[in-house]
């Protein structure tokens, strides 16, 4: 213990411990900052507020690629990825400290100040926005030069030559720490940042009024039920996803980092803009009227050919036609602007929401309330459209308009304006590189053309002909249909799988296209192994 080395650089362990030190440094600013959040503002948590700015910055082609490859983990995905960064800077910031303290919070500032400058432009965020961001920031200061003093033990060189007047020169080098102050130091950073993330989360769950007014919520009945399901809507093919998705199991892609804890006794929701009547709505005056019950399938524009980002249920609300025929758009009117709590915004050709599909304000999803994360209180949900164009949850605002002159968060970044869905079919059963035995194998999937109808579902082995599947029942044109077929006579080998599926217009395109700009395009195709 004590000194036992002098070098006129900084030792090797010094610069390793100064390193962690910057790591809990960052530790201690984000958690601390967390917390005042949860006091004072929970959409400015400092780590937040980035990532919504990260998001905010994503180009059309990585945004892509994250949905497509990650699917529904994206954004958990984007917290590791963001805390690899911050922590390796922040490793790096703690080594500059040990030479250049001043240089070193100045970083900290900075990057405080970049959360700060993000959480003040969110959408929902108050006065005290950036209050998170300072107080995090002064926290991790001086965190980091209290741990970093402990490993800056300055020391005379022993071999310094004396001046002409006896005394030794200013030269002074770096002893090895007490390694033992500095893990003193470092527990304590430590257990006060984890006191606060705790804290923050115990705070920010009293503080949530979504989840307790939602378990309170009595739907009412719908005035006009949905019809029952035909019974025959399930694929025969054993194997094949429920015809149904369950809350739990339907995907979730949108821009929130966090799920935005809306009170729907303060919820309301305005129509205005190119209108003779602007309206004004709360859940109470939406959950008075009479709520129609509709199943609609839902899909994600990032939905690769054959992917998971596509759901159905059945949802009970408001058809928005009614709320938009007592506002009375004027003639030139021909986008809706819709906008979420969050700040996200969707363009919805206006014609999709005035006609007579089942374009609605969602209030309940298969039989409950919707889950806060799809959109409590209330959403949008339009047959036939992506959902970056249709399904915005938390909906708070409708702004008639023009798509001259106004367009929505994702065609700002170069995604199409109108986003119709494209007719598409994907295998299910068996899955890609299976291996199955020889003789009778059991082919199954779904297809989907929302508000056009699948008419028709073909499966083709290597290079054979299309064989024509057996659909199962359609509930609605709305909904996806599900399909079966059996394979008679595969032989051992390495064979081909693909299918089509039509719709009233005709046979699904082969054209293959990723999903930037409008959806993707192709026939999914597996390979597979008989034994």
């Amino acid at each position: 213990m004590g000194v036992t080395t002098i070098s006129p650089t900084a030792p090797a362990t010094a610069r390793r411990s100064a390193g962690v030190a910057g790591v809990l440094a960052a530790a201690l600013t984000l958690t601390v900052g967390h917390l005042v959040a949860a006091i004072v503002d929970p959409d400015a948590s400092p780590f937040i507020a980035l990532g919504g700015a990260v998001v905010d910055a994503t180009p059309a082609w990585l945004k892509d690629f994250a949905a497509s490859t990650f699917g529904t983990a994206d954004k958990t995905v984007l917290f590791v990825c963001m805390a690899a960064v911050v922590l390796g800077l922040a490793y790096g910031v703690g080594r500059l400290a040990l030479t250049r303290p001043t240089a070193a919070a100045v970083c900290v500032v900075v990057l405080a100040g970049i959360c700060g400058v993000a959480a003040m432009g969110r959408a929902g965020t108050g006065m005290l926005a950036w209050l998170p961001s300072l107080v995090g920031a002064g926290a991790g200061v001086i965190a980091l030069r209290a741990m970093v003093e402990t490993l800056r033990t300055p020391a005379a060189l022993p071999d310094a030559d004396e001046d002409s007047t006896g005394a030794a020169p200013a030269q002074h080098g770096y002893a090895t720490p007490d390694r033992r102050e500095f893990m003193r130091s470092a527990t304590i950073v430590g257990v006060v940042a984890a006191a606060s993330a705790i804290a923050g989360a115990i705070i920010g769950a009293a503080r949530s009024t979504a989840q307790m007014a939602r378990d309170l919520l009595d739907l009412p009945a719908p005035a006009t039920p949905a019809p029952p399901l035909p019974e025959g809507v399930q694929s025969a093919t054993a194997g094949v996803g429920p015809f149904v998705t369950p809350n739990e199991d339907f995907y979730r892609i949108d821009t929130a980092l966090i799920v935005p804890d809306v009170d729907p006794a303060t919820w309301t929701l305005r129509v205005h803009g190119l209108v003779e009547n602007e309206i004004e709505l709360n859940l109470d005056d939406i959950l008075a009227r009479d709520l129609v019950e509709t199943r609609v399938t839902l899909t994600c524009v990032s939905n690769p050919v054959g992917g998971d980002l596509v759901g159905n249920a059945l949802w009970l609300g408001l058809p928005i036609r009614e709320v938009l025929a007592e506002a009375v758009p004027t003639a030139d009117a021909d986008m809706v602007l819709s906008r979420s709590v969050d700040g996200f915004t969707a363009s919805t050709p206006i014609e999709a929401l005035t006609d007579d599909r089942d374009a609605i304000f969602a209030v309940a999803m298969n039989g409950e309330p919707l889950p806060v994360e799809h959109g409590f209180p209330v959403r949008m949900v339009v047959p036939g459209l992506y959902g970056y164009v249709s399904a915005t949850k938390w909906v708070v605002d409708l702004e008639v308009t023009r798509f001259a002159d106004a367009s929505a968060y994702w065609t700002e970044r170069g995604w199409s304006e109108r986003g119709p869905i494209k007719t598409a079919s994907r295998i299910e059963v068996p899955r890609a590189s299976a291996h199955v035995p020889a003789g009778e194998v059991a082919v199954g999937g779904t297809a989907w053309a929302q508000h056009r109808g699948i008419t028709k579902v073909e499966v083709q082995v290597d290079d054979g002909p299309w064989e024509e599947a057996t659909l199962a029942d359609e509930a609605t044109v709305d909904t996806w249909r599900q399909w079966s077929w059996t394979w008679g006579d595969a032989e051992p080998g390495q064979h081909t799988l693909r299918c089509r599926a039509s719709d009233p217009d005709g046979v699904q395109t082969a054209t293959v296209a990723p999903v930037v700009p409008d959806g993707a395009s192709g026939w999914h195709t597996i390979y597979v192994y008989v034994d």
